[in-house]
């Protein structure tokens, strides 16, 4: 039953235009249905609800201190724990070389973790699995209050 909740919202039970609220019920769902491990990777411009949709989906997976899942910027990568193991939270948007990346211990983390969530996943694009769930989220030009949002999920099993 899982697996089928999964497809479908990663599929069709996916809002293509969500505003917060819609965005949030979303990942709150997608979140207590995923697989472990799992890796998906967030892109989307400054503002374009990145984090807001990872703290949703902490809330589904059962983070209990969801007050801290915050945009790890500065500290580059912040782990929560959940039920079923620890959740990464990975935000690259500071790295500028492989170098760096390798320098978190990158390669194990994506290894190891039993989710991994992934902002400006660009700067680790050829270290991601393949299974990789890439959701895109883009600004609303019509209404500002309002995403665009694009899922690109492999088969899932």
């Amino acid at each position: 039953m899982a697996a089928d909740s999964l497809s479908y919202l990663l599929g069709r039970g996916a809002p293509r235009a969500p505003d917060r609220d819609s965005l949030e019920a979303w990942g709150r769902a997608l979140g207590a249905v995923l697989p472990r491990p799992v890796v998906i990777a967030f892109e989307g411009d400054l503002g374009a609800g990145k984090t807001t949709l990872v703290r949703a989906i902490c809330v589904g997976i059962g983070v209990a201190a969801i007050e801290a899942v915050t945009s790890p910027t500065f500290s580059i990568i912040q782990q929560y724990n959940a039920p079923g193991g620890p959740v990464v939270h990975a935000d690259l948007y500071r790295l500028r070389s492989d170098a760096e990346l390798e320098m978190l211990g990158w390669d194990e983390l994506v290894e190891r973790a039993p989710v991994l969530l992934v902002e400006w996943p660009d700067r680790a694009v050829n270290t991601l699995p393949r299974d990789t769930i890439h959701v895109v989220l883009g600004h609303d030009h019509e209404n500002a209050d309002r995403r665009l949002l694009r899922i690109h999920a492999p088969t899932m099993r």
